[in-house]
């Protein structure tokens, strides 16, 4: 299933839909008990997910009216996530490119969740504050029970959902700082959607491919298989030290083509439009705004 926080133009609220091709279907439209958003679905556990099936064929089967998603708004795919927790130099082609290392011990940091934003969605920044604004593509994991002491080989089963991220980061400030979450953390530096995708909708998230596409040009083209740590032994390594919340966000890395390392170096200005894609999950596009 797929699912997204949508809502019609002027409104504020966001709700919880199933996108069904390119329509949406509102749950709080089928379901008496409906979960406010993916994190209270989450958190009702795998009954709670069956639940929505069968609240979602009966309704589909009775001829529900949905709304095309082209007449919506997205608001970001994660709301109210337990944590956001970013991997870095997770690709061996970015760790080079940007002259980090890749082979010692995994890179750790949070994102703040006001970084959050939606498909669709204008990022702005002061120009007074970073002139070196990169984007990076990104597989976005969703927990979907608590995890600790997890081995690789059980780790996937604690997947709730994958999404697409876009790691907006203000590259004179990671490189002037000793820590990256500032410098990731701007509002709306985290685009995440259009959707989550549930797990079993996804055979191997090892096998994805993704790109970048920055005002129509290709900046990156990679498949997940080229992460240095995957999916599993990032949940497994996570969970040795700390339990992991159900609803916790991963965001796994990405790979190279990074605007910082070309040359002559690429950055999002203002009226830049990024949309980065995941196969078999969607495209998230981020319009830009200097200010």
């Amino acid at each position: 299933m797929r699912f997204a926080h949508l809502r019609a133009e002027g409104q504020t609220t966001p709700r919880l839909a199933v996108v069904v091709a390119e329509a949406a279907l509102f749950l709080d439209d089928v379901m008496e008990r409906a979960p406010r958003d993916l994190q209270d679905l989450i958190e009702r556990g795998r009954e709670g997910l069956a639940e929505v099936r069968g609240a979602v064929d009966v309704a589909l089967g009775n001829g529900a009216e949905l709304t095309a998603v082209s007449e919506l708004r997205h608001s970001s795919a994660v709301l109210r996530p337990a944590q956001v927790i970013a991997i870095g130099a997770n690709y061996a082609a970015h760790a080079s490119e940007l002259k980090l290392r890749s082979e010692s011990a995994m890179t750790i940091f949070s994102l703040w969740p006001n970084s959050l934003a939606g498909h669709g969605a204008t990022t702005t920044w002061p120009e007074d504050l970073t002139t070196q604004v990169d984007y990076e593509a990104e597989l976005g994991v969703i927990t979907g029970r608590p995890a600790r002491g997890v081995h690789v080989r059980d780790a996937l089963d604690y997947v709730w959902g994958y999404t697409v991220v876009n790691d907006i980061t203000a590259r004179d400030l990671q490189f002037s700082e000793a820590q990256w979450s500032r410098c990731k953390s701007f509002d709306g530096f985290t685009p995440t959607g259009p959707v989550v995708v549930t797990a079993d909708e996804i055979a191997d998230p090892q096998d994805l491919w993704l790109t970048t596409n920055l005002d129509g040009r290709i900046m990156q083209d990679a498949s997940t298989n080229e992460m240095v740590r995957g999916v599993a032994e990032i949940i497994s390594y996570l969970s040795r030290s700390a339990t992991i919340p159900a609803g916790t966000l991963i965001s796994t890395g990405s790979p190279g083509g990074a605007g910082y390392s070309r040359n002559p170096q690429v950055f999002l200005r203002d009226g830049s439009t990024v949309t980065v894609s995941i196969e078999g999950i969607g495209s998230l596009t981020t319009h830009c705004r200097v200010i």
